[in-house]
C-alpha cells in the first residue's frame, strides 16, 4: 500500500541540468600553442587560469585574460591559441545539458568572481581523480576512467559544474535586472525632463516657480533639479532664462512692441533687469540687438 506523502515534502526541481561531459582539460600552454579549431553538438567552457589568450568563436576573435570565461555554444566553430607574447593555464571543460538555461550564456565573456574560483578547483581535482587522462594533452583521448576512481567523483564535478553556472546566472540575471531597471529609470527622468520644459515653454509669457513646477509634477525640488541638470547641462532657472531671452529676441525682430513692452510681457521684474538678463545671455544689451538686426533691414 503506498503511503500518502507529508504535505510539508517539497518536490526538488532541476532548473540546470548537466547530462553529460565528453572533455575535462587543464592546459599549460606555452605562449606560441595553436589549435586549429573544432566543432562539436555540446557546450564549451574555456575559463583562463593564469595569462591571456585569443579565442575564435565562428569567424570572430576574443582575447579572453586571466579570470574570464568563454562559452562556446552546440556546433559553433571555435578554437584556442596563445596570443604569442605570454604562456597561460586554462582549464576546459566540454559538457551536455537540455536546459534552456544555458542559451544566457551564449557568446558570452563572463569575469568569473573570485568567490566562485573553487567550484572550478572541485572539477579540476575531481576530475584528476576520477579520470585517466593527461590533463596537459590538449589532443589527448576519449576520458578514461581510471583504475580507482574515488566514490561519487562523477557526482561531485556534475554538481560542482552546475552550481557553478548557476551562481554565474544569477549574476547575469541582476545584471539584467539591474540595467532594465536603469534603463527605466532613463525612461521616466527623460519624460520627467519633457514636462518641465513644456511647462517653461507654456509659462515664456508668465512666470512659473521652482514650487509650482514641483507641485504640478509631484517630484521634489532636489529630485527634479537633479535629473533636469543632468539631462539639460543646465539647471532649470538657467533653461527658463534662456527660453525667454530668446522669445524675446523673436519679438525684437519683429518690432512691434517696445522693449518695455517686450519686458512686461514676458514677466522680467523691470526694464533694467530685463536689459542685465538679456546682455547676461547675448554679451549685447537690447538696445544693441535691435540696432544690430535693424542694420541688415531694408
Amino acid at each position: 500500500m503506498k503511503a500518502n506523502l507529508p504535505s510539508t515534502i517539497i518536490k526538488l526541481n532541476t532548473v540546470l541540468n548537466i547530462a553529460a561531459i565528453d572533455s575535462i582539460h587543464y592546459f599549460e600552454l606555452d605562449k606560441n600553442f595553436q589549435f586549429p579549431g573544432e566543432r562539436h553538438n555540446y557546450w564549451e567552457m574555456v575559463y583562463v587560469d593564469s595569462g591571456q589568450i585569443v579565442a575564435t568563436a565562428d569567424d570572430k576573435k576574443h582575447t579572453i585574460r586571466q579570470g574570464e570565461i568563454i562559452f562556446h555554444k552546440p556546433n559553433e566553430f571555435h578554437a584556442v591559441n596563445a596570443d604569442q607574447k605570454t604562456s597561460s593555464n586554462v582549464f576546459l571543460i566540454c559538457f551536455v545539458t537540455p536546459s534552456p538555461a544555458m542559451n544566457r550564456f551564449r557568446d558570452k565573456i563572463i569575469t568569473l568572481p573570485q568567490e566562485l574560483k573553487p567550484y572550478i578547483n572541485i572539477i579540476i581535482d575531481e576530475g584528476r581523480k576520477t579520470f585517466d587522462l593527461p590533463f596537459n594533452d590538449p589532443y589527448a583521448p576519449c576520458l578514461e576512467f581510471a583504475k580507482a576512481p574515488p566514490f561519487g567523483g562523477l557526482q561531485l564535478i556534475k554538481t560542482a559544474l552546475e552550481q557553478l553556472l548557476i551562481y554565474l546566472l544569477r549574476i547575469e540575471n541582476a545584471k539584467e535586472s539591474a540595467k532594465k531597471k536603469k534603463s527605466a529609470e532613463k525612461e521616466t527622468e527623460n519624460r520627467l525632463t519633457n514636462e518641465i520644459v513644456s511647462l517653461l515653454r507654456e509659462n515664456i509669457y508668465g512666470k512659473i516657480t521652482m514650487p509650482e513646477i514641483c507641485e504640478k509634477l509631484s517630484y521634489s525640488k532636489a529630485y527634479i533639479s537633479k535629473v533636469f541638470s543632468e539631462n539639460m547641462g543646465q539647471t532649470i532657472i538657467a533653461y527658463y532664462t534662456s527660453l525667454k531671452i530668446k522669445e524675446a529676441k523673436k519679438l525684437i525682430r519683429e518690432r512691434m512692441y517696445s522693449l518695455t513692452e517686450i519686458s512686461n510681457m514676458l514677466h522680467f521684474s523691470d526694464p533694467h533687469y530685463f536689459s542685465r538678463v538679456f546682455k547676461k545671455e547675448t554679451n549685447m544689451s537690447p538696445r544693441a540687438y535691435l540696432k544690430s538686426v535693424t542694420i541688415y533691414t531694408k
